[in-house]
């Protein structure tokens, strides 16, 4: 089985980034199979565009544009790319900057696909920050990676899981129909929760309200779309549940600080 050192990934790197511990890839797929393989390093994956499939020795994680997935170091898997353009971007991360930051890497087991969606968006943050790399963006890079690994560490450290059923029931249902348009009185029907209690406590489970969590799912599901160069504006704003473009740009900007335009050039540079 093939290891992987600092810097390789299979297929076409067009850029490489080295800071203290931390290096940056933004490589494009070109095999359309590469067997089992492992790297030195535990590493993030982001998908700009297009698609890949990839399984490890528990799992089997298809990606579309938009997907994170975290690999603990020396974690074994393959990836299968389909027929297309694909292109992803790596931050890669030696045991001694984990160390460095009192982060317990070993905590985090094999291969996790990131569903919550404030570190996604954090994750093109950074992203961003390379595409106009100055004198700060090693700064920020640093800044925004430790808040990756504090939501990573909080949500998929192993523990005990007391939140209550109806929270992962409602994760379920806007994560499954984010487009929908959903309305508390049918929510509350489904959880057999009280409309109070949801409004209440939905904050302490999910740290935001019940609209802000459903725009920033809308808002995510149009990250992927926005990669495809056909797609104009006015029908991602569609697809993605909003009601019309301008909603879309407010909600988009809010969340990402830049436009769906913007992003859109940046992301197909």
């Amino acid at each position: 089985m093939n290891l992987l050192h600092t810097g390789q990934f299979y297929g076409q790197t067009n850029k490489t980034i080295h800071l203290n511990g931390i290096t940056l890839t933004d490589t494009e797929y070109t095999l359309p199979k590469v067997d089992w393989h492992y790297h030195e390093n535990a590493y993030f994956t982001f998908i700009l565009q297009g698609n890949v499939i990839e399984g490890n020795k528990k799992e089997i994680y298809n990606c579309s544009a938009g997907s994170l997935l975290f690999h603990n170091w020396q974690e074994a898997h393959y990836n299968i790319k389909p027929e297309g353009f694909t292109r992803g971007f790596h931050l890669e991360l030696k045991n001694t900057w984990f160390r460095n930051f009192s982060f317990n890497i070993a905590a985090l087991e094999g291969s996790i696909k990131i569903s919550d969606p404030d570190t996604r968006f954090l994750f093109y943050k950074i992203f961003k920050e390379t595409k106009s790399y100055d004198d700060v963006a090693s700064l920020s890079i640093q800044s925004l990676l430790l808040q990756v690994l504090s939501l990573l560490f909080r949500n998929y450290e192993v523990k005990p899981n007391n939140d209550p059923a109806w929270a992962g029931k409602v994760k379920e249902i806007l994560h499954d129909e984010c487009c929908k348009s959903h309305t508390l009185e049918d929510l509350v029907k489904t959880l057999d929760i009280h409309p109070v209690h949801l409004s209440r406590y939905f904050p302490k489970y999910f740290h935001c309200t019940l609209g802000e969590y459903v725009r920033k799912l809308r808002v995510e599901k149009s990250l992927a779309l926005l990669s495809n160069k056909q797609l104009p504006l006015t029908e991602i704003a569609f697809e993605c549940g909003f009601a019309d473009q301008s909603h879309f740009n407010r909600c988009f900007k809010k969340i990402m600080g830049v436009t769906p335009l913007t992003y859109k050039k940046l992301i197909q540079h």
